[in-house]
C-alpha cells in the first residue's frame, strides 16, 4: 500500500468514526429525554375498612397495581396464601412494602379478600 493510499484511509476511518460517534450521540439524546406515560383511571378501589392495614395496604399495595388485582385472588384464599402473596411482592417485585406493616396488610386481606371474610 502507498503512503498516499494509507493516509487517505486513515482520513476516511477519522471521518466514518467522527460520523457515528454522531450518531450515536443524536441517539442517546434523543432517548434520553424524559417520558411520561398516562395511565388509564382505576376503575376500582380497596374496600373501606376500619383495620389497620387498609390504610397500608392503600399507601403500599396500590402504589404498584391496581386494586383491581385483589378481585382476582381466590375469595377461599387462607391467611398462609395471602402471607406468602405480601411477601412475593416484597422480595420477588421488590415493593417498597414495609416489614412493620405486612401483618397488617395481610390481616387485611385475608379478612377483605380472603376466606375469613363476614358472610354476606
Amino acid at each position: 500500500m502507498k503512503r498516499s493510499d494509507a493516509c487517505n484511509f486513515a482520513r476516511v476511518a477519522r471521518r466514518a468514526a467522527l460520523a457515528l460517534g454522531l450518531v450515536t450521540s443524536l441517539a442517546g439524546a434523543a432517548w434520553a429525554g424524559p417520558k411520561t406515560i398516562e395511565l388509564p383511571p382505576d376503575g376500582v378501589v380497596l374496600k373501606a375498612s376500619s383495620l389497620p392495614g387498609y390504610g397500608k395496604a392503600q399507601a403500599q399495595c396500590v402504589a404498584c397495581h391496581s386494586a383491581e388485582y385483589m378481585l382476582y385472588q381466590p375469595p377461599t384464599a387462607p391467611r398462609p396464601y395471602w402471607d406468602a402473596m405480601v411477601k412475593r411482592m416484597k422480595t420477588v417485585f421488590k415493593a417498597p412494602v414495609d416489614e412493620a406493616d405486612m401483618p397488617a396488610i395481610v390481616d387485611y386481606l385475608v379478612k377483605t379478600y380472603g376466606n375469613e371474610q363476614p358472610p354476606p
